[in-house]
């Protein structure tokens, strides 16, 4: 099973962001992914690295996949198909929809310290925004 780690930073509160997306269980070996996201709150940050992670399974055909997040908003309400505040309900939508054309996904919160390759491309994500 693919495993896919997400993690979103922010540079202040809200501040420039970037997701980093790391990527293993592959037959050709691991993928790395750094995305600028511009100026958003580290919340955000952490929902759409997941956006970026499931647009990625979906455009390369990855079907069977295995989620790892440090965010437990984010697990929580995907977990839940709920959040409460009014800004994230558009960002959970889109995960919903991502996440229903895969075969199989499951998602689990991880502690800070086993998700130290997304943190890492993450913050060198910060550094990309111009």
């Amino acid at each position: 099973m693919i495993q896919i780690y997400t993690d979103g930073a922010s540079s202040g509160n809200p501040g420039p962001s970037g997701a980093g997306v790391f990527i293993k269980g592959l037959p050709t070996g691991a993928e790395f992914y750094s995305i600028p996201l511009g100026v958003m709150s580290n919340h955000e940050a952490e929902y759409y690295a997941l956006i970026h992670a499931l647009t990625i399974c979906v455009e390369k055909g990855y079907k069977v996949v295995s989620f790892r997040t440090d965010s437990q908003l984010v697990e929580q309400a995907v977990e839940k198909e709920y959040v409460k505040k009014n800004l994230y309900q558009p960002l959970l939508q889109q995960i919903l929809i991502l996440k229903d054309q895969l075969d199989l996904f499951f998602i689990k919160w991880i502690p800070s310290s086993q998700n130290k390759n997304a943190d890492a491309l993450a913050r060198k994500a910060i550094q990309l925004n111009v």
